[in-house]
């Protein structure tokens, strides 16, 4: 159910001016020091950012997915260490127990979550176990009426201030792929859980990832994801294919804001006596920047209608997130050529935002997953 006009406007403008005025004088300091400051993260919780998605009956904003990405393009005029923070809460953090969850679960952990109190982290990823999702190893043995958890999950967003994981692990020892994982809902406090040192990364200071080990960490049948075992590879997919499309849309607004600051930095920068705006080159690049990111727009709203109406966008979501997430890629390589030396040094923030795009080519589905998913459907439908 989408949000009437006037309200969607209000939250839209509300979002803009945080970006703004609150976010975007902190970007430098963030980058520096590796940390968003504690009464950013708050005032994120109390506008309900935490809350974007998750339904209205558990006290969030229920966005549908053609207003998610609104949102989320307008938080890309900024760093994305920024919508990091509440990013896994709107995504996948939350979104398995949203779309697969019991009511009890739902009801134990979405309130919480969607004022920030809960922050949500999703561990699929595992050393031999990323790109090939369906390749988890980690165990999950029934002991009595519970469950032994052992493994490590790589690379996971947001799990040193997570409060609960989706844990993704192999219940279904004699299955072999996805058939035989399951989801499971553990608290982080759970006994049997460290964490890794968090990784010094290319790009997104601010936005922390490490490792989680689960040693014999012993949790209830409730915390099956839906009460079913087996099916957690389906959840995962469903997760990712709305995960995909907002990163697509976070990629088009970072494309917006290194576009506004190429064309005002190639109008002020004057070389041989005239502004490098008029150079053919340079308008090239600005062109070209332009019409790709239209492109994605273009394509990330059609497939959010798409889903919002229930029609099965995986290939789509698929399409957009290789289209996005490398056009945005290159939209940061001529951005740091419009701008030359200046775009290299850190005064300008072009080198961090260059940076900072490399990784969506990477989580959510490496480019070549999501080739490889669009090209298995195109086999598909030919009937081969």
């Amino acid at each position: 159910m989408a949000l009437d006009q006037e309200t969607m406007d209000q939250l839209l403008n509300t979002v803009d001016r945080f970006v703004e005025q609150r976010l975007r004088p902190l970007e430098s300091q963030v980058g520096e020091n590796d940390k968003i400051p504690d009464d950013v993260i708050e005032e994120m919780k109390q506008l309900g950012f935490y809350g974007l998605t998750i339904p209205e009956a558990y006290g969030g904003l229920g966005l549908n997915m053609s207003e998610e990405i609104q949102v989320v393009r307008l938080f890309g005029h900024t760093s994305p260490a920024f919508r990091s923070a509440f990013g896994t809460n709107v995504g996948i953090g939350s979104q398995s127990l949203v779309i697969d969850g019991t009511e009890a679960q739902k009801q134990q952990y979405l309130p919480k979550m969607a004022t920030g109190e809960i922050v949500g982290s999703f561990c699929l990823t595992e050393p031999e176990a990323g790109s090939d999702a369906a390749s988890v190893k980690m165990t999950a043995v029934k002991v009595g009426s519970n469950y032994r958890l052992n493994g490590t999950k790589r690379y996971i967003t947001n799990a040193p201030q997570a409060d609960l994981f989706t844990v993704f692990a192999r219940t279904n020892q004699a299955e072999k792929g996805a058939r035989g994982v399951s989801a499971f809902l553990v608290d982080a406090d759970t006994q049997g859980i460290s964490m890794g040192k968090p990784y010094n990364k290319m790009g997104q200071q601010g936005a922390h990832v490490c490792d989680v080990i689960f040693e014999d960490v012993e949790v209830s049948a409730e915390t099956l994801v839906g009460g079913n075992e087996d099916v957690g590879f389906k959840t995962a997919m469903k997760v990712l294919d709305k995960g995909r499309l907002h990163i697509s849309a976070l990629s088009i607004g970072i494309a917006e804001r290194l576009i506004s600051d190429s064309l005002n930095y190639s109008i002020e920068r004057k070389q041989f006596g005239q502004s490098i705006a008029e150079f053919q080159l340079i308008q090239g690049m600005l062109a070209d920047s332009q019409t790709e990111t239209y492109a994605a727009q273009c394509m990330v709203a059609d497939t959010a209608r798409r889903r919002d109406t229930g029609e099965n966008v995986a290939t789509l979501a698929a399409s957009c997130k290789l289209f996005a997430t490398e056009m945005v890629g290159r939209v940061a390589d001529r951005a740091v050529q419009i701008h030359g030396g200046a775009g290299y040094i850190e005064d300008y923030g072009i080198e961090r935002f260059y940076r900072d795009v490399r990784l969506f080519r990477i989580y959510e589905g490496t480019s070549q997953i999501q080739q490889t998913v669009i090209a298995k459907d195109m086999i598909r439908r030919a009937g081969l």
